[in-house]
């Protein structure tokens, strides 16, 4: 009865809403990192791809019931990750009746994010995303994948999934830095090139939440 719940909610903000959310965790991690990168994706999703998406972003804890006002929730950052048994719960409850998670790592946090997804999917591996997945395809298309935004270890970006009946739920995106490449232009100093991947990357998660 509480999945049902969940997810006519979850069909309700879908259909009527259009905001997203940032993810504020416990742990220590810099949760609010990079904080004009959600506002400046909204901002280009509204101008390019039709979206109507609230220009000011929430925030919202992993074990809030307010987390089911949000079709995208996004987290980042650089440190430690620590979700409690009711932030578990709660996302996982979440995920399954149709909401999305997308964690960008921000240089720092994969060792700590992955022991924490395990706790909210024990049965599921992450799987890296091949680069014909749809969410590479539309409306902007990457034939290689995730884009490199910055550079740390000299390693590939890689984009990993947690798969419920064969829908993406949670995107993790490594070795990239796609909200380093969202903030404002000063911030990092990106070529426009380079920002503009992030963007056209961004905008493809966006689209492939609101029509999948």
């Amino acid at each position: 009865m509480k999945k049902i719940y969940y997810l006519l909610l979850l069909i309700s903000v879908a259909s009527f809403s259009q905001e997203i959310a940032l993810l504020k965790y416990s742990g220590g991690g810099d949760w609010y990192a990079n904080p004009t990168s959600l506002p400046n994706l909204i901002k280009y999703c509204n101008a390019n791809i039709n979206t109507k998406i609230k220009l000011k972003p929430g925030t919202v804890e992993p074990g809030s019931p307010d987390l089911l006002s949000y079709p995208l929730v996004h987290m980042t950052g650089h440190g430690n990750v620590v979700f409690s048994d009711t932030d578990v719960i709660n996302l996982k409850n979440y995920l399954l009746a149709g909401g999305f998670l997308h964690i960008d790592d921000n240089y720092g946090m994969n060792q700590y994010i992955r022991k924490e997804i395990k706790k909210i999917f024990p049965n599921n591996d992450l799987i890296e995303i091949p680069a014909n997945h749809v969410v590479f395809q539309k409306p902007y298309l990457f034939p290689n994948g995730l884009p490199k935004i910055h550079e740390h270890d000299g390693k590939r970006p890689q984009a990993f999934g947690i798969f419920i009946q064969n829908k993406l739920v949670l995107l993790y995106t490594f070795e990239c830095d796609l909200g380093d490449g969202w903030e404002d232009p000063e911030v990092n100093n990106d070529p426009i090139d380079v920002r503009e991947k992030a963007l056209k990357m961004g905008a493809n998660i966006i689209n492939y939440i609101f029509n999948n």
